[in-house]
């Protein structure tokens, strides 16, 4: 009688299955949106550069550093035209919207 116990050969760590099945399933545009961290200065201008740096993502939202809540203001008028100008710059439409918030640039 063997006791029971099963070949662990055939046994495979649930870490290694995870990433293989998420990868399968899951396409992950942040490898694409991290491009915008190049493009930034090209596609706003030396000025807009100056107060405003891209400092992350959630989903296809741009999170946007700005130096004071006035810049923020004025960014606000130019939003739609920065998200149409990078994701032309991208070739395709990553960011569908910008949150801008006060931070470090």
């Amino acid at each position: 009688m063997d006791g029971g116990k099963k070949n662990t050969d055939d046994f495979k760590h649930i870490g290694n299955i995870l990433g293989d099945v998420l990868g399968a399933f899951r396409k992950d545009p942040g490898l694409e949106l991290t491009g915008i961290f190049s493009l930034w200065d090209e596609v706003v201008g030396a000025a807009v550069a100056k107060i405003a740096s891209p400092a992350g993502f959630k989903g296809k939202i741009l999170l946007v550093n700005v130096v004071s809540s006035v810049w923020i203001q004025e960014l606000q008028y130019h939003r739609k035209e920065i998200i149409r100008k990078l994701n032309e710059a991208l070739g395709k439409e990553l960011v569908c919207d910008i949150k801008f918030r006060i931070g470090s640039v």
